[in-house]
């Protein structure tokens, strides 16, 4: 059996009773976004996201059609809007303690030994948008050779290099280096490697931007990989676990490219018989659209995955299924530049499900946690697992 799992990186589907304690209570990434800048969602619609708790629309965008899919949202009960709790949780990790974020910067506890591992000074320090702050700090970083070093409001230390001044080794050998620095009282979630290029304001390299993780506990992943299942982990998956738990893991440098490979994947295990899941991550909608507060952006993004998700759902294997998730919102008509403590999304497609297009689908209701999606996971596909979370896989029958 394939299970595949596709993360819209940041869709949330409105606020958590708990969003007034993150300054996010009015949050709704979906609505926001599609009432901002309409476009039609034909597809998704047909799986469900009109019946989606809280997802309210006009016609125009999410048609009201009858539902041939499962639908519901998740709650996150982890204390965090970011995107390792968000998937750390998927796999059945619940936190009970935020990890760390650094509103005013990281103390000379962690830079001084960051610039004696460097060798040089740094720029920055603070909480910024990665778009910004090469474009306020790269010129002088052209001058020094000083990396950029900045953070936000996920609990993250984030590097931004010139690919001209800094090779990407180089780069890579300092997110280790502060890596090794950031654990006990300064324990970050993740440090980003964030290469840049070209000339004045500057572009992003996103191809080969990296991940370097605190590793989690054991997870839903590991057990799948411990009962024979294949583990194939696509975009930035991997590195969201600390590479734990994966059989094969596939780069990417966009959505485009992706889903793509998604597809790929799934056409290739349906002919050789692999068994186990496919983990895919689409960060554009994040980082490209919900960062940069761009409605009209994060819907031609959404309208993009829609018109792919056809060939994405002719591609699950009979028996199989996929999963339609989201880790965290991220509201581009929201203030700041932030994550937004909303629902996860969840959508779910499988050949020959019950409830299918006669029946209007499988109302999968309101989650209790997003460690649903990891027990559905170990049930399908016959893994051990005694973590948290509560299948919804005999719904799907």
């Amino acid at each position: 059996m394939l299970l595949t799992i596709i993360v819209l990186d940041s869709v949330g589907m409105g606020e958590l009773p708990d969003a007034q304690a993150f300054g996010d209570v009015g949050s709704h990434t979906i609505n926001h976004t599609l009432n901002a800048a309409p476009v039609k969602l034909p597809n998704l619609a047909r799986l469900g996201l009109g019946q989606v708790p809280t997802v309210h629309t006009s016609p125009e965008t999410v048609p009201d059609v009858k539902a041939t899919g499962g639908y519901g949202r998740l709650r996150e009960v982890s204390p965090g809007k970011d995107t390792s709790t968000g998937h750390w949780e998927f796999m059945g990790v619940q936190l009970e303690h935020a990890f760390q974020i650094f509103p005013d910067g990281f103390p000379p506890a962690v830079m001084d030994p960051f610039d004696a591992a460097t060798g040089h000074g740094h720029l920055c320090n603070k909480p910024y948008s990665g778009t910004e702050v090469i474009s306020d700090y790269g010129r002088e970083h052209l001058k020094t050779g000083d990396p950029i070093v900045y953070t936000s409001g996920d609990s993250v230390f984030q590097i931004a290099a010139h690919t001209d001044v800094v090779p990407l080794e180089t780069l890579y050998e300092w997110c280790e280096a502060a890596r090794a620095l950031l654990h006990g009282e300064f324990a970050v979630a993740r440090v980003i490697a964030r290469p840049f290029r070209g000339e004045w304001p500057f572009e992003r390299e996103n191809e080969h931007r990296r991940d370097f993780s605190l590793t989690p506990p054991p997870t839903v992943l590991d057990a799948v990989k411990g009962a024979g299942g294949a583990v194939i982990g696509i975009g930035k998956i991997p590195d969201i676990y600390a590479h734990q738990g994966f059989t094969e893991e596939i780069h990417t440098d966009s959505n485009a490219d992706g889903i793509r490979k998604t597809i790929e994947r799934m056409k290739q295990a349906g002919k050789d018989g692999t068994d186990g899941l496919i983990f895919t991550n689409l960060v554009d909608f994040d980082s490209r659209f919900g960062h940069r507060r761009d409605p009209a952006g994060y819907s031609n993004c959404l309208a993009e995955f829609d018109a792919a998700l056809p060939e994405i759902m002719a591609s699950v294997p009979d028996g199989g299924a996929l999963i339609i998730t989201s880790d965290h919102g991220n509201d581009p008509t929201w203030t700041g530049t932030d994550h937004t403590r909303e629902h996860g999304l969840l959508l779910v497609h499988k050949p020959g499900m019950a409830g299918g297009m006669d029946l209007g689908g499988v109302d999968l209701g309101e989650r209790a946690t997003f460690a649903d999606i990891g027990a559905t996971v170990a049930e399908a596909l016959g893994a051990k697992w005694t973590g948290p979370g509560e299948s919804f896989w005999s719904a799907l029958q």
